[in-house]
């Protein structure tokens, strides 16, 4: 359950050189309401999110410690988190302007603060203009369109207030001629850790690399991954690398020691927190697609029964896919 205590709408419009910060707080009810809960909703199961940890200096930190202490009002502090925020991408070369939203929220009664910047879209919409001859419709660019219920936040961060654990989606930018992540290194000062949507990109990409080396198949390989990663997720909520290659290239001493050093190689040296029901999703389904543009979605878990799926290698060097035991097709075109 999402419960939002409070929450305000500060401006950086770049494009007019005017920013405009809020007096007050945004209204919590109705659209407003509807708004900011399908955002959080959305951002809160984000698998692109990475974990991160304060560093020991961080003034971020200092400063949510004062607003928590009740040193600090709610619409200061959002103030100069927003602040924080108009300084670097001032200086950034992508400089765009942005609505960011500061709020104070509980999830499943966990307190967080959250900060959401969503860069202004350029939109289509509608103008009623007065003329001599009466009223005339028009269509016209509108460059400051939020992004609607279907769509994601362009940035955002999760704070718990008592844990101090993050949970932060950002963008590269670049300033002063470096690629800098403004969220995690400007805003709040802060080491991140890999995300899911990392963690299973990475298992995935290099498996295939150590597959392909020692000649084997990268389809099974991946299938292989899959497998491996739905069943672990049955049993915990982290994705150990390390221990995946392991179970994968079992057979094969030298591929799982590839492996090992591919992955250390890519930061992944600890466990990475997944969202287990997300995680079994993804990978409760292996897509193939032919050269010949033929296209199957097979479950995991028949992948490698040959009762159901056998794949066959011809004399003549092609590929054979046979689907067996099938009591019905129905066309979905």
């Amino acid at each position: 359950m999402i419960i939002i205590d409070k929450a305000i709408l500060h401006i950086l419009d770049f494009n007019s050189g005017m920013t405009v910060y809020s007096d007050e707080e945004l209204t919590i009810q109705d659209s407003i309401e509807t708004f900011l809960l399908k955002h959080i909703e959305k951002s809160w199961g984000s698998q692109e999110a990475k974990p991160g940890t304060f560093y020991d200096d961080s003034s971020f930190q200092k400063m949510m410690g004062e607003y928590l202490a009740g040193d600090m009002s709610f619409v200061p502090f959002s103030k100069a988190v927003t602040h924080m925020l108009e300084d670097a991408f001032t200086h950034a070369e992508e400089m765009a302007s942005a609505d960011v939203i500061v709020a104070d929220v509980r999830i499943d009664d966990q307190r967080q603060i959250a900060v959401f910047k969503s860069n202004s879209h350029i939109g289509y919409t509608h103008q009623v203009n007065q003329t001599e001859n009466g009223i005339k419709n028009e269509i016209i660019n509108h460059y400051s369109i939020m992004p609607n219920l279907t769509q994601k936040m362009d940035e955002f961060a999760f704070i718990n207030t008592e844990t101090k654990a993050i949970s932060v989606n950002s963008k590269k930018y670049t300033i002063d001629g470096n690629s800098i992540y403004v969220f995690p290194e400007i805003l709040l000062e802060c080491s991140l850790a890999p995300s899911p949507k990392e963690a299973i990109k990475n298992l995935s990409k290099t498996a295939a690399k150590v597959a392909e080396a020692y000649g084997q198949d990268k389809v099974s390989t991946e299938a292989a991954v899959k497998s491996y990663v739905a069943e672990n997720m049955q049993e915990s909520d982290e994705l150990d690398l390390v221990d995946a290659g392991k179970e994968i290239f079992r057979e094969n001493p030298a591929m799982q020691a590839d492996f090992d050093n591919a992955i250390k190689d890519a930061g992944f040296t600890e466990p990475v927190k997944m969202d287990q029901e997300a995680t079994i999703k993804k990978v409760c389904k292996h897509k193939l697609k032919t050269d010949t543009g033929i296209e199957l979605t097979i479950p995991t878990d028949y992948f490698d029964n040959t009762e159901y799926v056998e794949f066959n290698n011809n004399d003549d060097g092609t590929l054979s896919i046979t689907l067996k035991h099938i009591a019905n097709i129905v066309n979905r075109g």
